[in-house]
């Protein structure tokens, strides 16, 4: 990395953990889940600046966090962890659009098969008829065939309305973050309704996926009952163009708020200051930062139904393969912001905890972090005392950008390699191969490592990949 000032207050705290210690504009300390031996493999400082600027943030509490998979977003850095007090000045702190990103509610789910890779009659079978009854790619056509009043009824009540329309079973709730609904009245915006009526039931592209995986290894604890050799799947999907027209809308609307002064963007009616435009927020009790918490509950509603669509789809399409039980172990969302009570200094906060590609890790609570499709992906679990509000990982994150895969790795080749490998491989996108490819991502063993490290998750199993679907 090139010299940054902050890179003059830069300090190992402990084992998985260094400090950016306040300095300049910042409200706050900064924290990164990370090693000086992490921290030199990344060739882009331009994440670590973000992080910078979202700990000056107006309400902002605590620390800002950036998790072992930190990479460079739209305003917040991709694993940005924030809390801001709903209690600060007049209106509460800021809630920022950009702290939860264009995906809301982007997240995976993992679902347990009763059985073993020998118990499938045809794997290579199987992997093409989830192929062709997965639909996949950015058109967000193949959706499901659902009415306007059941969209309404979906936006309002997630994964809930699912079992209604029978689309889900009523025991998958239970294993759901927030059971599988969060509380909205307004809706979104007509354009982002119709751009959710075709798509319920698709992946999506880019890192989105459903992959079929093998328990690799168990560690010492095993609470959810899984076996070695055991077949699971991993869907990663979020809320299609509906969420993306979301962000959309109120990013859009709170940017055009704000003026820049000497490079300080300034909101007169709020009083807010913040370092980068793309960070436009809204005083959480404002009539924009209230609008826009309801639409993205709305839109947090409708990724909880695409992933439980798309989980009827994978038993649908089981059943027509082999007779295997399904068990959900878990759906976790990792862009969202939600209001919690924490411990900050001793005292209990109310915050709104934005986490961008970040995960909530509740003591006990399942963490799911997908890896790359040629390494392996992992079952974690909350642990007391996660000083991050109780966030983690999400993912391996990435350390090259997609232009930069496509122009270093050869997506053909590396399909033969994964292939040659027993990973079956089925990418609709030409270029997917080369972007998703394992090279473009840290290596996910470290960045669980360093967050086992630091005290803010326990390894449950490690996870093979078997057979991969893409858009």
């Amino acid at each position: 990395m090139g010299e940054e000032e902050w890179q003059r207050h830069l300090e190992v705290e402990d084992d998985g953990l260094m400090r950016i210690r306040r300095h300049g504009s910042m409200n706050v300390d900064a924290m990164i889940v990370s090693s000086p031996e992490h921290m030199s493999k990344s060739s882009d400082s331009r994440s670590i600046s973000q992080l910078v600027n979202i700990a000056s943030m107006p309400g902002v509490v605590g620390e800002a966090w950036a998790m072992a998979d930190w990479h460079f977003g739209y305003g917040f850095p991709i694993g940005g962890v924030l809390a801001t007090d709903v209690e600060w000045g007049e209106q509460g702190g800021s809630i920022s659009p950009g702290g939860v990103g264009f995906d809301i509610n982007c997240g995976v789910r993992m679902i347990a098969l009763e059985c073993t890779v020998d118990d499938i009659p045809n794997i290579d079978k199987l992997a093409g008829r989830l192929n062709g009854r997965i639909p996949s790619g950015g058109s967000g056509k193949g959706g499901l065939d659902i009415s306007k009043t059941d969209l309404d009824d979906i936006i309002l009540r997630g994964s809930n309305a699912m079992v209604d329309l029978g689309f889900a079973y009523d025991e998958d709730l239970k294993n759901i973050e927030s059971l599988g609904a969060l509380e909205t009245d307004e809706g979104v915006s007509e354009r982002a309704f119709n751009r959710g009526l075709k798509a319920l039931g698709t992946l999506g592209s880019g890192n989105h996926f459903l992959e079929l995986q093998t328990v690799q290894t168990i560690e010492d604890s095993n609470p959810h009952g899984l076996f070695e050799g055991q077949v699971v799947c991993m869907i990663h999907s979020g809320s299609r163009g509906l969420g993306h027209q979301v962000c959309t809308d109120h990013v859009r609307n709170l940017e055009d708020k704000y003026r820049s002064r000497n490079g300080i963007w300034h909101n007169e009616e709020w009083g807010f200051e913040i370092q980068d435009r793309q960070l436009a927020a809204a005083p959480i009790h404002s009539r924009e930062g209230q609008s826009y918490l309801d639409a993205m509950n709305g839109a947090a509603n409708y990724a909880f139904a695409n992933r439980s669509a798309l989980t009827h789809r994978l038993r649908k399409t089981l059943a027509a393969e082999m007779d295997v039980d399904t068990r959900l172990l878990y759906d976790v969302s990792h862009n969202i912001a939600k209001i919690e009570e924490h411990q900050i200094h001793g005292k209990t906060c109310t915050c709104a905890v934005h986490r961008k590609g970040a995960t909530r890790a509740l003591p006990n609570q399942p963490v799911l972090v997908p890896g790359d499709m040629g390494t392996g992906s992992w079952l974690l679990e909350g642990v007391e005392g996660n000083r991050a509000f109780a966030s983690s990982c999400h993912g391996a994150g990435r350390i090259l950008s997609r232009s930069q895969a496509k122009k270093q790795i050869d997506g053909k080749a590396l399909k033969k390699e994964l292939e040659s490998r027993g990973i079956r491989v089925h990418a609709n996108t030409p270029n997917i191969m080369s972007e998703e490819a394992p090279d473009a991502y840290k290596d996910v063993d470290e960045v669980i490592q360093l967050s086992n490290a630091a005290g803010l998750t326990k390894p449950i199993a490690r996870l093979s990949p078997l057979a991969v679907i893409k858009g």
